[in-house]
């Protein structure tokens, strides 16, 4: 028996158990949601991405502009072969992360093209971030999320120590990687790294007004929110990164606030000019809900939570991730990991 982001798997790949719960009551109604497209290999799959790059499953898919395009990070990423039931049959060709490229059309209303992937060879999507793939040691690294800045493309990593109980995973340690040639290749900053047991070992990552802001959480899903920032044109120097304490900014990371109280899961911030609010969507894993904050400043206070969907809606569903475009209209458009199929959708709801 092996484990994947901390949901149980059997040996030929048998989905065993999540690390979602039944959805409780909520006083918010629920907003619910359009499903656009699936994004990734599998029944009904915008893109071919198991014929042109050898990606049959992945996950995450969270998005960062680059140069006028949309860079789409997934995190573990599978081959062959196929199957209705992706993990009924067991799966070769074990990347931790890799990464597409997709050209913004004028609407993503019918969904996100990948007109490429990074690949080291013809046909195959490249692992971006190296690990040793061995459990209690390194497992895996995961990319959380990714920016552009001073035209250099970074993405925040994890490196997952070992998948526990669902919903729960030691690390190594968080860091920020790099590559000044498109994505192709990665170094990652020995600079730029938390310890094992901060609260920044998953991020989502904004810019405003020349700093760059991190919505950190701990390793796992059931922690709490804490913001740095750093500005941007001192990214690369650790030094210079800042904690939110609650009143002030201040150096110390032992100092930082928690904004958004527990269960937290993977999440993500925009800046939306049409509510004018800054709006927060993560998972509640033991409730199986996708929720969503507002603000209308990024340190908050942040509001009650809404419930976007459910877990009754999309079993085993995680990791919403709002695009980095298209944040001026009604419509909040962002991706979202289903592991039973184990693919990103691309789905959008309003407030």
């Amino acid at each position: 028996m092996v484990t994947r982001r901390g949901l149980l798997v059997g040996a030929g790949g048998t989905l065993l158990g999540l690390g979602l719960g039944t959805t409780r009551a909520f006083a918010a109604d629920e907003l619910g949601v359009t499903e656009i497209a699936r994004l990734t290999a599998g029944k009904g799959a915008l893109n071919p991405t198991d014929t042109r790059w050898g990606v049959f499953g992945a996950d995450l898919g969270h998005t960062f502009l680059h140069r006028g395009k949309i860079a789409m990070v997934f995190g573990d990423t599978l081959g062959g072969p196929a199957a209705d039931d992706f993990w009924s049959v067991p799966h070769e060709d074990w990347r931790s992360n890799t990464m597409g490229w997709i050209t913004p059309p004028y609407s993503p209303a019918r969904g996100l093209v990948l007109s490429s992937m990074v690949t080291d060879k013809p046909g195959h999507a490249k692992e971006l971030l190296a690990s040793k793939k061995v459990d209690n040691d390194e497992q895996t690294v995961i990319p959380t999320f990714g920016a552009s800045v001073n035209d250099t493309m970074y993405l925040h990593y994890m490196s997952v120590k070992h998948w526990g109980q669902p919903g729960h995973w030691d690390l190594n340690h968080s860091g920020l990687a790099y590559s000044d040639d498109q994505g192709q290749t990665w170094t990652k900053d020995p600079g730029l790294m938390w310890p094992a047991d901060s609260n920044f070992g998953q991020v989502a990552i904004v810019e405003s007004f020349g700093h760059q802001y991190f919505f950190g959480i701990p390793g796992g899903r059931y922690g709490g929110v804490q913001l740095a920032r750093v500005r941007s044109y001192r990214f690369s120097d650790f030094s210079a990164y800042e904690y939110w304490n609650g009143t002030r900014w201040t150096p110390s990371r032992a100092d930082a606030a928690t904004i958004v109280p527990p269960n937290v899961g993977e999440l993500s911030v925009r800046w939306n000019s049409y509510y004018r609010r800054w709006v927060m969507m993560y998972l509640d894993d033991p409730n199986g809900l996708i929720l969503l904050r507002t603000a209308s400043q990024l340190t908050g206070p942040w509001s009650e939570p809404q419930v976007v969907t459910t877990s009754k809606t999309y079993p085993s569903l995680y990791a919403p991730y709002i695009l980095p475009l298209w944040n001026d209209g009604p419509d909040i458009y962002f991706t979202m990991s289903v592991f039973s199929t184990y693919g990103v959708f691309l789905l959008k709801t309003r407030l």
